[in-house]
């Protein structure tokens, strides 16, 4: 068990004492007023110390499907399961270039809502963000928050984070985020309210120099700047920065000039200020170039996240090496002239800096006073894609609840893919720490094929509080993503079966497609036993047998005991050259009617990662419908055709028979069935062309409830 979410033995006069604190905080948890980000008020100040914490509750960890895309809970236990009664939000993420499937998060940790007091917790995974371990906090009751992240170009991971005197420290991990080396001692780093860095990753002279900002509330006084020159070790007097410029990022370009995104403290105005010396590691940085810049608004604070800001600015730097080398960018969620809400605009520089486009706005719905575009931060792939990210209320009837969006750029920033969203909605107005604020950012890493984001949201519902929790999520977002609806795909016209299909079942590629042998033995591998799949007689489309996942297959959804978990099972097989039509056949069954389950088929790689998501529903067809698939885009190729029924284990059981599976091709030698293995549904990738990871290990399946409790329904979860 982890110190910073043990359950503690203390004495009576403590526990008096603890109880005293926490009805006092009770009785002052109203929402705090607005917070406006151009006073010169701290963002971030210690105000309760260290609750005693008592608490045991769990829940299933919040996996959340949403049209191609998962997102998948962060802040999870030693079992993998949710914490209940806690808080996280305002997460950076790095990735290690050299094996995207290893990443860490840091986040602002609150051991419970009945506190504002946060620590420096961390979450790391190495099977690409379907699972995550959270080992604890990086030191234990010691406030910490503004946690940044970052890796340099050999995998090495470091973590900045603010200490309640406004100073800040260092942490460096070479093992993935597995564990952390405090770089100085408590405070020793420089630093000052939201702080951010950013590494030199050149070749040049100032390679893997350290470059921190931060805003007018400084830990010395002395600036608002600071480098490291011996990888974060030890950090030079601090400096200003021209027209105090704060709320941004910073940037290096491929000829090691750095540059400095940022909001003019008193004006309003951005600028984009560069240093072309900081890179000399004898000279004191100078600021060379200050660039003013239309972001076509300001940046805002309180609105729809009453205590801090409705986002920051973003600059990142092109160094793909091709046409659009060492263009710099940047974003903003900002508020245009004569609003209260929040639009997410971006600019681009093609000449180091010197000027910039005019502001473009890349949420695509129409102006509408009364929505919101918030949080928005972006990052360049290594190709120079960029992707952008923002949480969004367009569809909101309230016009607060928010759902995480995606949009992409192929051509520097001129035109921008059609606004997709990527998460279910929810309430950001839930969970609050005592502390009236989701954080001030999210963040996100892109490759060449996508992008790895860290945010917070709140699908979790703690029923003590009756609402919702502020959670860390994983999700990653890719240009294939453009062709998934921004809900939940509709339910197909049940379709009766007056023929047979045209081609005869187990005469092509799939083999036992048409289950007649009565197991899923030959050609079929079960890889989800909550609950273990079988093959049946009680329903078929053609022939006598079919294969049934979920609960009770014998009732069609009607009596019995729900799993908790994923029923699921898969076929390996080599595509034909010509690609072909993939056929098959389902019927569906469900009783829940809040659609916490859901019935899924895919087509993913032989490791298991999402290269097509066919379906992903929660229906009651009782009816066979019939699915095809144009497979031409995996010719040649070896993948897997996944059916999947995940159930929440609260009584209302939903399965899914599937039956008459057909790919017609040359009938040879099968692709050698793989060993079962419990395969958690991966991360979708953005092209056909499956990239080999690591099969993802299993995270222990929580022992479903004996006697299903009711479920808690003021606020049903939207269905993913």
């Amino acid at each position: 068990m982890r110190t910073d979410m043990s359950y503690f033995n203390v004495s009576t006069a403590k526990v008096v004492i603890c109880l005293a604190f926490l009805a006092a905080l009770g009785t002052a948890s109203g929402q705090a007023p607005t917070w406006d980000p151009h006073t010169k008020k701290p963002l971030e100040k210690y105000d309760n110390p260290p609750a005693y914490i008592f608490r045991l509750e769990t829940s299933p960890r919040m996996v959340s499907p949403y049209g191609g895309f998962i997102s998948y809970q962060v802040n999870v236990d030693a079992n993998g399961n949710n914490i209940v009664g806690d808080a996280a939000n305002e997460c950076s993420i790095s990735v290690d270039p050299t094996n995207g499937s290893k990443m860490a998060i840091g986040w602002r940790q609150f051991n419970s809502v009945l506190s504002n007091f946060r620590q420096g917790g961390w979450g790391y995974t190495t099977d690409g963000g379907v699972h995550w371990t959270f080992p604890g906090v990086l030191e234990n009751n010691v406030f910490r928050s503004d946690p940044v992240t970052n890796s340099n170009e050999t995998g090495t991971f470091f973590y900045l984070s603010l200490l309640q005197t406004f100073c800040d420290n260092i942490y460096r991990s070479t093992n993935g985020g597995q564990s952390w080396t405090e770089l100085q001692a408590d405070g020793l780093a420089g630093g000052g309210d939201k702080e951010w860095f950013t590494i030199d990753k050149t070749n040049g002279p100032g390679h893997g120099f350290q470059y921190q900002s931060w805003d007018t509330t400084t830990c010395s006084g002395s600036g608002q700047f600071s480098r490291s020159t011996d990888g974060g070790v030890t950090w030079m007097t601090s400096i200003a920065i021209p027209n105090l410029a704060d709320l941004g990022t910073l940037d290096v370009d491929t000829n090691g000039n750095l540059f400095i995104g940022g909001e003019g403290d008193s004006n309003n105005v951005f600028y984009c200020i560069r240093s072309s010396n900081a890179q000399i590691g004898n000279q004191t940085p100078m600021f060379d170039q200050v660039t003013s810049v239309n972001m076509g608004g300001v940046l805002g604070g309180g609105g729809i996240n009453p205590a801090g800001l409705d986002g920051q600015l973003f600059l990142a730097i092109d160094r793909s090496g091709g046409p659009t080398n060492n263009n710099i960018y940047m974003l903003a969620s900002v508020v245009p002239s004569g609003r209260s809400t929040t639009d997410v605009m971006f600019a681009r520089s093609t000449d180091d800096g010197l000027t910039f486009s005019a502001p473009h706005k890349i949420n695509d719905d129409p102006v509408n006073p009364n929505k919101w575009h918030w949080f928005g931060t972006f990052s360049v792939a290594p190709n120079g894609r960029l992707d952008a990210v923002w949480y969004d209320t367009r569809n909101a009837a309230n016009n607060t609840d928010s759902q995480l969006f995606y949009s992409y750029s192929t051509d520097a920033g001129v035109t921008w893919a059609p606004n997709v969203a990527v998460s279910a909605a929810f309430n950001p107005f839930q969970g609050y720490p005592n502390q009236s604020k989701i954080g001030d950012y999210i963040t996100i890493v892109s490759d060449n094929t996508g992008g790895n984001v860290a945010y917070s949201a709140t699908f979790n519902f703690n029923p003590s509080r009756n609402q919702h929790e502020e959670d860390v999520y994983y999700v990653r977002v890719f240009p294939g993503g453009q062709k998934a609806t921004p809900t939940p795909t509709p339910t197909p016209t049940a379709t009766p079966s007056p023929t047979p299909t045209a081609t005869p079942c187990d005469s092509g590629i799939i083999i036992n497609g048409c289950f007649e042998t009565g197991s899923f033995s030959p050609g079929w591998v079960i890889d989800g036993n909550n609950a273990t799949p079988v093959v049946t007689n009680t329903l078929s489309h053609g022939g006598v047998y079919s294969a049934f996942a979920g609960d009770a297959p014998d009732g069609f959804c009607v009596g019995g005991v729900e799993a908790l978990g994923d029923s699921s099972f898969y076929q390996q097989f080599t595509v034909p050259a010509g690609g072909g039509t993939l056929s098959f056949w389902y019927w569906t069954c469900t009783t829940d009617t809040i659609q916490f389950d859901w019935q899924d088929a895919y087509i993913t790689d032989s490791n298991g990662q999402i290269l097509q998501t066919i379906f992903h529903q929660c229906t009651n067809n009782q009816a066979w419908v019939n699915q095809t698939v144009n497979m031409a885009p995996y010719a040649g190729q070896t993948v897997r055709i996944k059916f999947l029924v995940h159930e929440d284990g609260f009584g209302d059981l939903t399965g899914m028979y599937v039956d008459d599976v057909v790919l017609p091709g040359t009938s040879g030698t099968p692709t050698p069935t793989p060993t079962a293995t419990a395969t958690a549904t991966a991360t979708a990738t953005a092209t056909p062309t499956p990239t080999a990871t690591p099969t993802p290990t299993p995270t222990p399946t929580p022992t479903p409830r004996a006697t299903p409790t009711p479920r808690p329904q003021p606020t049903p979860r939207p269905r993913p």
